[in-house]
């Protein structure tokens, strides 16, 4: 935490920027009345510093207002970090939030709460309740694999998904994702068309029966290919996904009661988000180096 303040305490002095006001969470509330508290104090742009739970909490905080979210990557796991190309490295969140790179961002709504990379029903819900948070502060990322296997062999779910105001479409997918941006852990693209500002969320139905179904996906994701085997995609404003038994839920990375429903609506353009520049490319990591690079001065600034 103190190598953290020095990262940003001399980040934002070299920059001519007042001396940060800090608010810290607690497991009880991991941000949004912090969030909201700042915002009353007068605060123009606020760093979600935390973990997905955390930058889940301000965005909710900050949705629909003219005040700035900027991330800094910490915590076990920060997927609006991994989208952003920021990985592990405060120094160039601060250095992003300098350049100044401003980009309005539609966010997802689910029981009240906003999300703004990918909420899921299924399978990976599964694997995110599988991995330990041991196991994620020692090898970052790489843990949900772990997770993941776990589940592998696991029966498909009985589901309706209804998209908009179209038929319900009968299925039995092993998982669905509704998400935001494209950026799975690991920079890993699930969604290659996925455009944060389209007024629309993208919708996944994974649907892999066997290792091989999941081999043949995988394969197909990493590769990029236009059509991934087993998986269809959609888009919608408004989604609807409605299961017959209870199902392990999540919104960002972060777990949520499991349910037999996952009810999401788009909210268009409401959060003000840092971005790096050029801030109008759909991929929210776009020459991300750049900043990294210029963040230099700043991690030698704070290692003095």
């Amino acid at each position: 935490m103190d190598h953290l303040r020095r990262i940003i305490g001399e980040g934002l002095a070299k920059a001519g920027w007042p001396e940060p006001s800090w608010y810290e969470t607690t497991p009880d509330d991991p941000g949004k009345g912090q969030a909201e508290q700042a915002v009353r104090d007068g605060a123009e742009l606020v760093f979600a510093c935390g973990g997905d739970g955390t930058v889940m909490a301000v965005v909710t905080a900050l949705a629909g207002s003219d005040v700035t979210m900027a991330v800094l990557p910490a915590g076990t796991g920060n997927l609006l970090a991994a989208n952003l190309g920021l990985g592990t490295d405060p120094a160039t969140g601060v250095e992003v939030a300098l350049e100044g790179g401003r980009r309005r961002i539609d966010v997802g709504v689910c029981d009240g709460r906003c999300f703004v990379v990918m909420a899921g029903m299924g399978f990976d819900a599964q694997m995110l309740a599988g991995t330990s948070e041991q196991a994620k502060k020692r090898i970052g990322w790489l843990a949900y694999v772990g997770g993941a296997v776990k589940h592998l062999r696991d029966r498909p779910m009985r589901a309706r998904i209804v998209l908009d105001d179209r038929p319900p479409m009968p299925r039995r997918p092993r998982t669905v994702i509704v998400g935001n941006v494209g950026r799975l852990q690991g920079g890993v693209r699930l969604l290659t068309e996925a455009d944060p500002a389209d007024g629309q969320l993208d919708v996944a139905i994974l649907s892999p029966n066997n290792l091989a179904h999941w081999a043949s996906l995988a394969w197909g994701v990493v590769r990029r290919r236009d059509r991934v085997p087993l998986m269809e995609t959609y888009t919608a404003s408004k989604i609807k996904i409605l299961a017959r038994g209870t199902q392990p839920r999540q919104l960002d990375g972060d777990l949520i009661e499991p349910g037999r429903s996952l009810e999401i609506h788009v909210k268009p353009r409401a959060l003000l988000l840092s971005v790096p520049r050029p801030a109008g490319d759909p991929d929210l990591a776009y020459d991300v180096s750049t900043a990294a690079e210029a963040a230099e001065q700043i991690r030698e600034a704070a290692r003095e």
